[in-house]
């Protein structure tokens, strides 16, 4: 895939080729007050890629953590996908998780992968095949391959050594109250502010009617500069969104924090602004 997102109408028109397949990324626990008609049903074929209860350590407390290739690798065979699949997510709020499952094929090294811009919704306008999501499905085990490319990923130590050095630029894509520390984080436990040197673009910024902006507008939104780009939000799902953005411009290499502020937010010994 030549660019990070496709449109619904590509979609359609490749519907039938058997290299192609549909992932829902859609994070289902999260959208108890997020109805939006659409909870129960999924594209004609696709296949359910659940970020938080399989493509993620769940064995660590930190939510939506990476997991090992090992385990990545299990998981997408185990989805029936194939060294030569080519993936397509989305999700049922337009664009929102999806993102976060485009990064991870790219970090265990597939590179044929693409957002679906406007997700579901944008899906369901056009009138589209969908059907009601199937309940344990089974698929032919695939032959995917793991190739963990560690560059894409920061820790906390890293974050912390940047704040030092400004080697690379930080951007935040929570919403501005929660950058700037008004207000109690919608996680408990964990302090307000930022992350020192960071710069606030929240994700919402950058879509519109559940579909990213158009280059030209984001062009206008985006800071640019020749340093790598680091991005966090609230737990490495939104700092995605804001990653997509950048590549559509053009502008690498990019990074995502994965523990975000649920990490460094709850540890007393990491230093924040507001």
């Amino acid at each position: 895939m030549t660019e990070p997102i496709v449109s619904v109408a590509w979609l359609q028109a490749n519907l039938k080729n058997p290299n192609v397949i549909i992932l829902d990324a859609s994070l289902k626990e999260n959208q108890s007050n997020l109805k939006t008609g659409l909870e129960n049903i999924q594209i004609k074929g696709a296949r359910f890629f659940d970020i938080k209860n399989t493509f993620s350590d769940t064995a660590n407390p930190l939510p939506n953590t990476l997991q090992s290739p090992k385990q990545f690798e299990t998981e997408a065979k185990k989805l029936g996908i194939n060294k030569k699949s080519t993936i397509v997510v989305y999700d049922n709020l337009g664009i929102y998780s999806s993102p976060r499952a485009w990064w991870l094929f790219k970090i265990m090294g597939h590179q044929n992968v693409a957002v679906l811009d406007g997700g579901l919704p944008e899906w369901v306008k056009e009138g589209y095949s969908v059907e009601e999501i199937p309940e344990n499905p089974i698929y032919a085990l695939g032959d995917f391959e793991a190739k963990f490319i560690p560059e894409l990923v920061k820790s906390k130590e890293q974050i912390l050594e940047n704040i030092q050095t400004k080697d690379a630029i930080l951007i935040d894509a929570r919403a501005e109250n929660r950058f700037k520390g008004i207000g109690d984080e919608p996680r408990p436990g964990l302090r307000s502010g930022h992350i020192p040197g960071s710069i606030n673009i929240p994700y919402t910024q950058l879509l519109q009617n559940g579909k990213f902006l158009p280059k030209e507008e984001l062009v206008t939104i985006l800071k640019t500069d020749d340093k790598p780009l680091i991005f966090t939000c609230g737990s490495g799902v939104t700092a995605c969104i804001d990653l997509i953005a950048y590549e559509l411009i053009g502008k690498n290499p990019k990074s995502v924090y994965d523990g975000s502020w649920t990490e460094w937010g709850q540890l007393e010994n990491l230093p924040i602004e507001k």
